[in-house]
This record gives structure tokens, C-alpha cells and sequence, in this order.
């Protein structure tokens, strides 16, 4: 990691509500222009999960999900909507705690999360059809393919990261982590490099497309805010891109499984 001593982060103004099969790399740049804001080498856009979810046409409605036994059963016992359970399991590979109020799911990206990300909050009106919303099928490769086409669009090499917002082990409150990322190491090891008296790292890896994420959710906001692209200039790094699904822990290295 290269040190930087000042970082910029601000939304892009400007973005609608997104719907299925909107052009998000043409909102971005509409938004861009419209505040005067120039695209800089080396910035990284972060944007909500939502707005990728639902231009990929991840929103389902749930009048057209007809419950199994077990998603009945298991929405009994959670006290949730047997549909939406059965959305939750259609995306899940393993149940890893279920409790009144509560469903901690492996996600089949790998992820360890409530409800396996299926949402209902910030998706559609309440006069509209009961909808709720799925992770995209590939966060990763919907990372590459934004940050292919936006240094395109702009001229300049730029970074994307997808974030998205997650509940943590023993800490309460919730915290945007980063679900998909091109153009920058999600994950830097930095094991064997000196400290500020020049012991050597021993187990020093960072989280850094997780730290990004998160600078940007203070931007985003997590409410009604309604400023799901942030940009964040300024930060300095070397080392092979990584994608996002590298910061998932691997089971073996799961202690607590």
C-alpha cells in the first residue's frame, strides 16, 4: 500500500431510480456532467448493490413465488414471509443460524449474511407489488464490466467496487463491505514487509476493497438518501488486482464452522 494523505469522497449527483435494463455507465456520466465533476485516473467508483441488482433485473415479485415444505416450515420458525424464505434458500447453500426474527445464511457467492441479501428496503413503493430484491449473479464480473466501459467512457483507468451492507460477528451494527471490485487489489497481503521500527509483518492482511466500501457508505448512506455512486479519489496502491470474492474466507480457514 502506497501512503495517501488526502482522500476526496462525494457522491455523483444526479442518479434516478433505477429500473430493469438501465444503462448505469450513461446515468453515471449524466450525473458527472451534471455536477462538473471531471473523472480522474485512479478514482474508484462505489456503487450500492442495489442499483446493479436491479438494472441486471434482479427484483422478483412475490406473488409469483410459491413456497416448498421447508421454506414453510423454516418461516414458522423465523417468523418471515414463506415466500421470501424461499427466495432466501434459492439463493443459500447452507442455514447457519435461524432464530425468531433472524435467518444467517451461506450465500452460494460464498458470503455469510442475513437473509442472503434478498431485500425489500428501498426497492419498490408500497402501492406497487410486494418485490424484493437479489444480489447480482456475478458482482464481480458486473464490476469488471462497469470499469471496462467507464474508462472507456472517460479516458482514464479507473477502479469499481460494488458494496453492499452487512451485519458482523460479535459487533453490532451494520457495515458496507465490498461484494464485487475490479481495478484494484481487494486484497493486499502485506506480510513481510517492515513496521515503523522495521519488524517484519507476520500477519498483516488488509481488507482493502472492504475499507473503501465502507469510507463510501458514509457518503451513500444506508436510508433515503438516494446517492447510490460515490466517488473516491485520492488513495494510492500497488499490487495485482484482486476480485472481491477473494475476501471471503475460504472454509478451511473457517474456525468457528
Amino acid at each position: 500500500m502506497m501512503r495517501s494523505d488526502t482522500v476526496e469522497i462525494f457522491a455523483v449527483p444526479g442518479i434516478p431510480l433505477v429500473r430493469k435494463d438501465d444503462d448505469l455507465v450513461v446515468l453515471i456520466g449524466e450525473g458527472l456532467a451534471q455536477g462538473g465533476i471531471e473523472p480522474r485516473s485512479g478514482d474508484v467508483f462505489v456503487l450500492a448493490q442495489k442499483i446493479v441488482s436491479k438494472a441486471e433485473g434482479r427484483m422478483v415479485d412475490l406473488a409469483t413465488i410459491k413456497p416448498s415444505t421447508a421454506a414453510i416450515e423454516l418461516a414458522a420458525n423465523v417468523q418471515k414471509d414463506p415466500r421470501l424464505v424461499e427466495l432466501i434458500l434459492s439463493e443459500s447453500v447452507r442455514v447457519v443460524r435461524a432464530r425468531p426474527g433472524v435467518l444467517i445464511v451461506e450465500h452460494r457467492l460464498g458470503f455469510v449474511m442475513a437473509n442472503a441479501g434478498v431485500d425489500q428496503s428501498n426497492v419498490a413503493s408500497p402501492d406497487e407489488p410486494q418485490q424484493a430484491l437479489l444480489l447480482p449473479v456475478d458482482p464481480d464480473g458486473s464490476a469488471a464490466a462497469l470499469r471496462e466501459r467507464l474508462s472507456l467512457r472517460f479516458g482514464v483507468p479507473v477502479a469499481v467496487i460494488i458494496n453492499d451492507s452487512f451485519g458482523r460477528a460479535w459487533r453490532r451494527g451494520t457495515c458496507s463491505v465490498a461484494i464485487g471490485a475490479a481495478g484494484l487489489p481487494s486484497l493486499m497481503d502485506l506480510r513481510g514487509l517492515p513496521d515503523l521500527f522495521g519488524r517484519k509483518l507476520q500477519v498483516s492482511i488488509t481488507g482493502h476493497a472492504d475499507e473503501i466500501a465502507a469510507a463510501a457508505s458514509l457518503v451513500m448512506g444506508q436510508g433515503a438518501e438516494g446517492q447510490p455512486v460515490v466517488v473516491v479519489r485520492g488513495l494510492r496502491w500497488r499490487g495485482p488486482d484482486n476480485a472481491a470474492s477473494d475476501l471471503v474466507r475460504p472454509a478451511a480457514e473457517d474456525m468457528f464452522r
